[in-house]
């Protein structure tokens, strides 16, 4: 039975990698720098960590002594289009949380609204009330025989 350890291009099972410093599971990369010279192109395992929290854990265990074999262009492509697919699940999955909350502040929004009108007709049927309340009877200048000043008018008769 061989392991990922037999096939240069076999990534390792995450069970199988080392722990860091920090006591996470490490991730492998590929160098991609030109120094040191003969290391663009080898795998290593490096901590996850770094950066988080301002620090940066130094762990990197070299997993090749020297560079994987070219990969072709149809595996390069079919790569990056999965990598792709990953990016547009992700941006789908974040668009419909998005809509969800969204949906849920409309619905918010409207009961507020609600609310807002409710209050706004009992303020106005109150200031009714209160308006009808202290509103003076109309009196008539002749019902009890007063003109406008409060004088009795003269009978003439």
């Amino acid at each position: 039975m061989s392991t990922w350890r037999d096939d240069p291009n076999a990534i390792p099972p995450w069970n199988e990698r080392p722990k860091c410093h920090c006591g996470f599971r490490t991730w492998l990369q590929v160098w991609t720098d030109p120094l040191p010279q003969g290391k663009k192109g080898c795998r290593f395992f490096k901590c996850p960590d770094i950066n988080d929290d301002f620090k940066a854990c130094t762990f990197m265990q070299w997993i090749d002594t020297r560079p994987l074999g070219r990969v072709s262009l149809k595996e390069e492509q079919e790569r990056r289009v999965r990598q792709q697919q990953i990016r547009l699940k992700g941006k789908e999955d974040e668009l419909k949380r998005r809509r969800a909350e969204l949906g849920q502040r409309e619905a918010a929004l409207k009961i507020q609204e609600e609310q807002f009108q409710a209050r706004e007709a009992q303020f106005k049927r109150e200031a009714e009330e209160q308006k009808n309340r202290y509103k003076e009877p109309a009196q008539s200048s002749t019902s009890d025989g007063r003109n406008k000043k409060g004088k009795f008018l003269r009978s003439t008769q």
